[in-house]
């Protein structure tokens, strides 16, 4: 084993964090540009504007699949020709985008999409847990994961808007907005390297990656990490606060509009509260945990956004009065989800097995908490208006943090040791 406290790389450990943060960023930007652009390529195309949700469900769903399986693929093909090949896929799909003449292609190219930037999220934040420093392993995978919030749903509508002002179709946009990535892949190449050549490896029990996976293993392998008592915890967790943000994040826009009246520029200044409080919360949160552990931070984390997504409920004028709570709700909210996909799922899974057991815990956290908490918001619009889907959030949350309780701690500064073997996995909590 590395030693942890001296003599550690920081130099690839920033370096790498970097482009892959870029990258994981340019997913946010590929993935939600499109809500933005959406008015004018429903209108140019003469598209039902409520499309939009088959769109975005399509794309959940195979983001999440494809999470599970190129997860479990990684930790036996290794990083580089996926995280790598990647990258350049989702950029191509992202620009293919703009080549669309109809829904049915639409729904095609994004749904490819998904599988592409599913492939990435797991592989990347495993690649980002082998090059960090374990005392500092949450503060490096929140900043990994904190441009997808910032670009994706704080500052992608604003890009869109202007690029749409100055006269730029909305196929020329995607087009221009997929180009940076395939600088971003070729940066990748020339500086990412496979788990086995880091520092981190062994002390997650990461070996040798081989070339090929015979179909039984790779099937038996999907379900071992469910395995560990804390990965099937933070995969539940994880399907509570992400039926939270999701449904939240849906209806937010026609919440606003709709019941509160807020104008349209008003409107557009709270909702990017849901992409800014994220990218603090992503950055800064995770890295409480490596100080004060990680269970106690996910409780607090989970009570918070409860709180102040109540908070915001209950406020029905006012710009920062509305943004405040918001803020606040997105930064908890996406702070914990960074938290258990990143150091707690990694310390959590099972040896050689963490791109597996991140995979499993997105994967399934994306299809049925994304999923299925932005349609049972809208099976209760008609019995309790559209309140009610904030309710749904809300109640997403609440289930987020009981299931917290559960966790079991495995920050380093509370176990002593940085890998698996140090988390006891005999039962429920202590």
């Amino acid at each position: 084993m590395q030693d942890n406290n001296k003599n550690w790389d920081t130099d690839y450990e920033w370096k790498v964090i970097l482009l892959l943060g870029l990258g994981f960023a340019l997913v946010g930007m590929d993935r939600f540009v499109i809500g933005a652009l959406w008015p004018t390529i429903s209108a140019d195309l003469g598209i039902d504007p409520g499309a939009i949700g088959t769109l975005a469900g399509f794309t959940g769903i195979t983001w999440g699949v494809f999470a599970i399986i190129f997860g479990r693929l990684a930790d036996k093909w290794g990083h580089r020709k996926i995280i790598i090949g990647s990258v350049l896929a989702f950029s191509l799909f992202g620009g293919l985008t703009g080549i669309a003449a109809g829904l049915t292609m639409l729904v095609l190219i994004r749904s490819l999409l998904g599988v592409t930037e599913g492939a990435y999220t797991p592989t990347s934040f495993t690649a980002t847990a082998v090059a960090g420093k374990p005392s500092r392993r949450g503060l490096l995978q929140g900043l990994q994961q904190c441009g997808l919030p910032l670009l994706g749903l704080g500052l992608s509508p604003i890009i869109a808007t202007i690029l749409l002002n100055a006269g730029l179709s909305w196929r020329v946009i995607f087009v221009l907005i997929a180009a940076p990535g395939f600088i971003v892949a070729l940066l990748l190449w020339k500086v990412l390297r496979e788990p086995k050549d880091t520092m981190g490896a062994a002390d997650l029990g990461i070996g040798e990656q081989v070339g090929s996976i015979g179909i039984g293993e790779f099937i038996a392998g999907l379900a071992a990490p469910l395995k560990s008592y804390n990965i099937v915890v933070c995969t539940i967790a994880l399907l509570g606060s992400m039926c939270g943000l999701f449904t939240l994040a849906a209806f937010l826009p026609t919440y606003l509009e709709v019941v509160l009246g807020i104008g349209l520029l008003e409107m557009g200044l709270i909702t990017s509260a849901v992409g800014f409080g994220g990218f603090f919360g992503q950055i800064g949160w995770s890295g409480v945990s490596d100080k004060i552990g990680r269970k106690p931070t996910a409780m607090i984390g989970f009570a918070a956004s409860a709180i102040s997504l109540y908070w915001f409920m209950q406020v029905d004028s006012g710009t920062m009065a509305l943004f405040l709570p918001l803020f606040i709700t997105s930064f908890f909210t996406l702070g914990n989800i960074t938290l258990i996909t990143g150091p707690i799922s990694t310390e959590s899974a099972p040896g050689g097995m963490v791109a597996a057991s991140i995979g499993v815990t997105v994967g399934i956290g994306e299809i049925f908490g994304g999923g299925l908490g932005p349609i049972t918001g809208t099976l209760v619009v008609p019995t309790l208006g559209l309140s009610g889907p904030l309710y749904v959030a809300l109640g997403g949350m609440v289930i987020a943090f009981f299931i917290s309780l559960m966790l079991k701690e495995t920050a380093p500064i509370k176990v002593g040791k940085p890998g698996p073997s140090a988390i006891d996995e005999s039962g429920p909590v202590a």
